[in-house]
């Protein structure tokens, strides 16, 4: 599976829940998780202004993965094992080539050592690319590009 390919898949299945709501609860608070979330917002809101129900401050996209796992790398090398004693914001997309772990704004702040830094960024923005499992044999495959 492409991540040509799960775009299609995902974004058949916002654009279907969100006709729902739009039809059945248009006033609801409605968070986006499902991959690739920078593409599948914009579809959500496309689909509630067709339908005359967008509300900018009730349409949100979560990104949480990417916070937890930036946490997890940085505690792996810090050895805290407490997940609620590292917060690592993460801004920009969910891919290799936009995602921006800000370690440098860590709470509380963490001592990268140099030597570990590059390996650390890499790790993190080569993360980003999914790993999806292929519905038809249950198998895991990397996403290709």
């Amino acid at each position: 599976m492409t991540r040509d390919d799960l775009f299609k898949i995902n974004a058949g299945i916002v654009k279907g829940l969100i006709e729902g709501i739009a039809e059945t609860c248009p006033d609801a608070y409605i968070l986006i998780i499902s991959n690739p979330v920078n593409s599948t917002v914009p579809i959500a809101a496309e689909v509630l202004k067709a339908a005359g129900k967008f509300n900018p401050k009730k349409l949100f996209g979560v990104t949480t993965l990417d916070v937890v796992r930036a946490e997890t790398f940085v505690q792996g090398i810090t050895g805290e094992r407490d997940p609620s004693k590292t917060v690592i914001p993460v801004i920009g997309g969910h891919s290799g080539e936009t995602i921006v772990p800000m370690f440098s704004q860590a709470k509380p702040a963490v001592k990268i050592p140099e030597d570990k830094l590059d390996a650390l960024i890499h790790r993190e923005s080569t993360r980003a690319l999914l790993l999806v499992c292929d519905v038809t044999d249950n198998r895991r495959h990397p996403v290709r590009r």
